[in-house]
């Protein structure tokens, strides 16, 4: 289970970002049928997509750049969406609608209530978390999502031989990952222990990582498998 510091301190701040019309829409019309609450608990994933499938996690979905083409391109796995922001949520609303996808379900609440409340022990198959927000100043990386709690009610949630994908441009927090990880009990570094993976070929190149690059930045690449 998570601990106590984790539950009280935030990996987000809620800022009024701006919902456009469309995206506005999309959350009055599609958000009852697409979105799922902790209220919902206990969740029988495979009731609620309505079949045995492969599950998949996002952890920041965003506006559903990486969520969207996966489910196009993976009709035979179900992606369970989670961001915070309302107008991500509306533009990943909008793409299911417009693309009739079937296989996404979108949660807009803290995922550690996500994980605590509405998935199951042992249930996901795949989780990715992709650029998570760095948090640069030291006093607030005790705001930084990913810490040994964290990672240790996420492996509770995942199947046996289940993937966890990181990817981060922020080089002292990929570190700082990287080492969280390979101590973790279960975790295992599938590009070898201390080491950075590859770039998966299959991680679509997202506007954030576009505009990464054009500053020069480098992105650091995790997976890991639970043993």
């Amino acid at each position: 289970m998570h601990d106590r510091n984790h539950r009280q301190v935030r990996s987000y701040v809620l800022r009024q970002g701006r919902i456009t019309p469309a995206q506005r829409k999309a959350l009055d019309d599609h958000l009852q049928t697409y979105g799922l609450t902790h209220d919902d608990h206990p969740c029988d994933p495979n009731h609620i997509f309505g079949r045995t499938a492969p599950k998949v996690l996002e952890i920041g979905a965003g506006a559903g750049e990486f969520t969207l083409q996966a489910a196009s391109r993976h009709p035979e796995n179900d992606y369970l969406a989670v961001e915070v922001h309302k107008p991500g949520i509306g533009s990943l609303l909008q793409g299911i609608v417009a693309r009739r996808l079937a296989n996404i379900r979108v949660v807009n609440q803290d995922v550690v209530e996500v994980l605590t409340h509405l998935v199951p022990a042992a249930s996901l198959d795949q989780v990715m978390i992709f650029f998570p927000d760095p948090w640069p100043k030291r006093r607030h990386h005790k705001r930084r999502l990913i810490n040994s709690g964290f990672l240790t009610l996420l492996a509770n949630r995942m199947k046996s031989h289940a993937r966890l994908y990181v990817a981060t441009d922020c080089e002292d927090m990929a570190v700082e990952i990287l080492s969280l990880c390979d101590g973790q009990p279960g975790l295992q570094n599938l590009a070898g222990r201390g080491r950075f993976a590859p770039r998966p070929v299959w991680r679509p190149l997202t506007r954030f990582e576009q505009r990464g690059r054009r500053l020069g930045h480098t992105v650091f690449d995790l997976v890991y498998g639970l043993r």
